[in-house]
């Protein structure tokens, strides 16, 4: 598997002048290509780890599929190492059982069920993606705005802005591999308690979005009724869209949203809540899912 992290030495100059040569640890970036069939769909720059979790996400994501059950396998592709020898691959079975081998791990093949259709040609990625900004290239916005299979507006989620401001110190808590480099962004599935049900990080915010959703395919858990996306940056269209194609009726970030994210999510019947930090936020849409917060009494006790 890909490194997580890496070491390297690294030159710290402080103000005062003074200079230290140390290791220290840095996020691992490598490419992914996912392939449908065995035609190349998209490559995209990833922190490795989850990879399989990672393609799921980001084909329901593409509206392509909509339960784990939609895909009938994936395996790691054969390639080559090194020395330029012939590696073998590693399979996933639609239980998701896993055989090891020697292989490469920057390719996965996708075999989708013979009932769902293949992607469309146009949907083809003919370039890299960037790990800082998702998928771009496309047409127009008309060709994100994918339909999705599941419906929010009438979740009955309720949120409590205690439990809503608690959630970025929570996520942060859970993010091991940041503690050690300061370098990825972290994705979190959580209930109204406000527990966070699964947690995965990456170099891409979009990467990290992909791979709790995927957890939750390949865990039969789709649509993610009563349950909120919470994210450690900003709220994009594009990490919005992940979050209603998924059938998450609330998407809370630690920092700001795009326009197109809040006119999305007031489309939709989506809450989306940002800049969560300390003890305020700001609801931009589905302000009636929030839980008033019980008024201050003044004068003396009763």
């Amino acid at each position: 598997m890909g490194r997580v992290t890496v070491r390297r030495q690294v030159l710290r100059i402080r103000a005062d002048g003074g200079r230290t040569a140390r290791p220290d640890s840095i996020a691992g970036e490598e490419p992914l290509e996912l392939r449908v069939a065995g035609r190349s769909f998209v490559v995209t720059m990833r922190t490795p780890g989850h990879d399989v979790d990672l393609a799921f996400g980001f084909l329901v994501g593409e509206g392509i599929i909509g339960a784990g059950s939609d895909v009938l396998g994936i395996r790691y592709c054969a390639g080559t190492n090194e020395a330029g020898g012939q590696t073998h691959h590693q399979t996933y079975s639609q239980t998701y059982s896993v055989q090891t081998y020697n292989q490469t791990y920057n390719v996965l093949d996708i075999t989708l069920a013979p009932t769902v259709p293949p992607p469309d040609a146009s949907l083809q990625r003919a370039f890299y993606t960037s790990s800082s900004c998702g998928l771009c290239g496309k047409a127009s916005i008309e060709g994100v705005r994918l339909r999705g299979r599941f419906t929010v507006d009438d979740d009955p989620l309720v949120l409590r802005p205690q439990v809503v401001l608690a959630l970025p110190e929570r996520l942060r808590a859970a993010q091991k591999v940041f503690a050690s480099t300061g370098g990825l962004h972290a994705a979190g599935i959580a209930d109204a308690a406000g527990n966070l049900l699964v947690v995965r990080e990456d170099v891409g915010r979009h990467n990290a979005v992909d791979k709790v959703v995927g957890h939750a395919a390949r865990e039969g858990a789709l649509p993610l009724r009563g349950r909120m996306l919470v994210v450690s940056g900003r709220a994009s269209f594009e990490l919005t869209q992940k979050a209603l194609l998924a059938g998450i009726p609330a998407l809370v970030a630690v920092s700001a949203p795009s326009s197109l994210a809040v006119e999305l999510a007031a489309d939709a019947g989506m809450t989306l809540i940002g800049f969560v930090r300390g003890d305020s936020m700001n609801v931009y849409t589905g302000a009636h899912r929030v839980g008033a917060v019980p008024a201050v009494q003044s004068g003396p006790l009763p």
